[in-house]
């Protein structure tokens, strides 16, 4: 994957990406929208990846569930990752099924001992299942549990050392949480094992007005706000050079947009000096 800033690329732009073939570094997809076998997406992606580097982010696999992994899942999984040779393949450290019932959203972990060593588990699971290394996401959250062994950053830096997955560091998510529960975003930041980091995520937020106390929404539905800009700043220093991804899943402008997004983040990490070979 090039040390570049890519696009996240959604069904309003395929057209103008298969037409147009634009000057973007890379492209990222929702695993799940891969798994109906065959149909018009399936092809459009095959030509799209024939032109640009790939990766696969999914939302689905519910790595901390207390159940076990669902095997049709992974097996989807593994079909994508065989036909479509990503180079970078993600998941999100979080739940979101239990019994056979889906949440539609992702759901937080208690920051547990016993969390951990489940969330661990399945990391492992999925790695051999694939082959390969898969990268982990830190989630926004709204709420906490009471019950906890670990800080967020402890218990994501934990998972990704005892399970030698790679890191998916979404920057919006570690600000949209500061503010949420009330904690600085530099000791989050500079607390992560650099030597895993093998992406970032940005994206906008939504603030709710008319609340006691402030909250974002990671909705994905605008620019990324400044202070987020600040802490990416932040991040490239920490991190140096890391394929960088503009999200945007909601209220999705045109295409042009996003470049713009990516370039601003491009201009960050050229400031970054480049990495000794």
């Amino acid at each position: 994957m090039p040390t570049r800033a890519g696009i996240g690329l959604r069904a309003p732009h395929v057209a103008r990406v298969l037409r147009d073939q634009p000057p973007v570094a890379w492209f990222e997809t929702h695993t799940e929208n891969l798994f109906a076998p065959g149909g018009p997406f399936q092809d459009a992606m095959a030509r799209i990846r024939a032109n640009y580097p790939l990766s696969l982010h999914g939302v689905g696999l519910s790595l901390g569930s207390a159940d076990r992994l669902d095997t049709a899942h992974l097996r989807r999984l593994r079909e994508l990752v065989d036909r479509y040779e990503p180079e970078l393949v993600s998941e999100h450290l979080c739940w979101g099924a239990v019994g056979g019932r889906h949440s539609n959203d992702l759901l937080p972990l208690p920051y547990t001992e016993e969390a951990l060593r489940c969330v661990v588990s399945h990391i492992d699971e999925t790695q051999n299942a694939l082959k390969r290394e898969v990268l982990v996401e830190n989630i926004s959250t709204y709420l906490r549990f009471d019950e906890a062994d670990y800080t967020e950053w402890e218990f994501v830096s934990e998972a990704v050392k005892r399970s030698g997955c790679g890191l998916l560091c979404d920057v919006n998510n570690i600000y949209v949480n500061s503010v949420n529960h009330g904690f600085d975003p530099l000791v989050y930041l500079r607390a992560l094992p650099r030597q895993a980091i093998r992406e970032i995520h940005l994206a906008g937020f939504t603030r709710k007005e008319g609340l006691p106390v402030p909250v974002l929404i990671d909705s994905h539905s605008r620019r990324v706000d400044a202070a987020v800009w600040d802490l990416y700043a932040e991040a490239v220093r920490l991190f140096n050079w890391v394929p960088t991804l503009i999200e945007w899943d909601a209220d999705i402008p045109e295409l042009e947009v996003l470049m713009e997004e990516a370039a601003h983040a491009q201009e960050i990490l050229d400031e970054c000096e480049a990495p000794s070979a």
